[in-house]
């Protein structure tokens, strides 16, 4: 599916079509809301699917519904949206979190009792559930069990921003509206990890040098006791020959230590790369750049960001697994894929 959407952008539309001829796009012809459930790595996570109201902007954080976790960059945000103008689609929805009631759990028990309008296990072995929601008192549930809860974008942050962005542009259009996934992180929550660094042209001793220069308490370790040492008040780095371990104060997670405290003050930096797994970073680990492991963040740094109307440093966390692109899809045109 992401050939569909290569360059040139303006002419994903067009593929889209010419895949629908051939039968690896369906269109549903009415809209719905959708109930997609998913399943990989002995993982099973479900949300519902539906398009997102932009047109309107909270005025307080009273009237906030949507919040961020963790920073964007402008460059990035309108290279999405000029994307996503030109293809005229949102290939996939964002991913939103939220603490569901127990209201809705059981409607959705109810409608994934139902035997799913489309089962089938992609080429990366995710299996995909999908049923319609288009019943008028389920829709009335799920609008009302959402009307007051909060939603933290999961993954996204980007996109999210050129959602809003591309509202600016084209008020009173299609574009008033993105496409989400909602899911209940306390039905089927998803597993929250880390995203380690590396920092080139940074030695282990210039990043000491920035942490004594804030009194940080750092003890060194063991390659073994490496890892395990990693915690939620801790957090480790290496040249892949020595290891140190650096504790965190209590008000501080050690993402947060690392990018606002420590980072500032470091000496030859020439940016910062991005690891989803460790061995991947230590993999970088060398002489003239430094591998920096973190814990896995929790849920309640999360909340407690969010409660507190503060950001993360980006790509603080990892939100695992994802739905494959391209299994719903929206056309900003007409709600629905392009028809002949």
């Amino acid at each position: 599916m992401a050939r569909a959407f290569a360059r040139p952008y303006n002419e994903v539309a067009q593929r889209l079509l010419e895949w629908q001829d051939e039968g690896y796009v369906d269109v549903d012809q009415s809209p719905a809301l959708y109930l997609h459930e998913y399943t990989v790595t002995g993982m099973t996570i479900r949300g519902i699917v539906g398009t997102l109201d932009l047109s309107t902007r909270a005025l307080n954080d009273a009237e906030r519904t949507v919040y961020a976790h963790e920073g964007i960059h402008a460059e990035q945000t309108a290279e999405l949206a000029t994307r996503m103008f030109e293809m005229g689609v949102n290939p996939a929805p964002i991913l939103l979190v939220h603490h569901g009631t127990q209201a809705l759990r059981q409607m959705l028990d109810t409608v994934s009792s139902r035997a799913p309008q489309h089962e089938y296990e992609d080429r990366s072995g995710q299996l995909n559930r999908l049923w319609r929601i288009e019943d008028a008192e389920e829709i009335a549930v799920v609008t009302h069990q959402l009307s007051a809860t909060q939603l933290m974008i999961a993954d996204g942050h980007h996109r999210y921003a050129a959602y809003l962005r591309l509202q600016e542009q084209n008020p009173g259009t299609p574009w008033d509206r993105g496409l989400v996934m909602v899911v209940d992180q306390d039905d089927t929550p998803f597993f929250l990890g880390a995203i380690h660094r590396t920092f080139p042209g940074v030695t282990l001793t210039a990043l000491s040098d920035a942490l004594r220069s804030i009194g940080a308490e750092v003890t060194a370790v063991s390659p073994d006791g490496g890892i395990s040492a990693l915690n939620a008040s801790s957090w480790v780095a290496t040249d892949g020959t020595s290891w140190i371990q650096v504790r965190v104060e209590a008000n501080r997670s050690p993402v947060e230590h690392l990018h606002l405290d420590v980072v500032p003050r470091l000496q030859g930096a020439a940016g910062v790369a991005h690891h989803h797994t460790v061995d991947e970073a230590l993999q970088h680990a060398g002489v003239g750049q430094v591998a920096v492991l973190l814990p896995a963040p929790g849920y309640d740094l999360l909340d407690r960001a969010m409660d507190e109307g503060r950001l993360l440093p980006e790509k603080a966390t990892s939100f695992q697994p994802k739905p494959n692109i391209g299994v719903l899809m929206r056309s900003a045109d007409s709600e629905l894929l392009p028809t002949r």
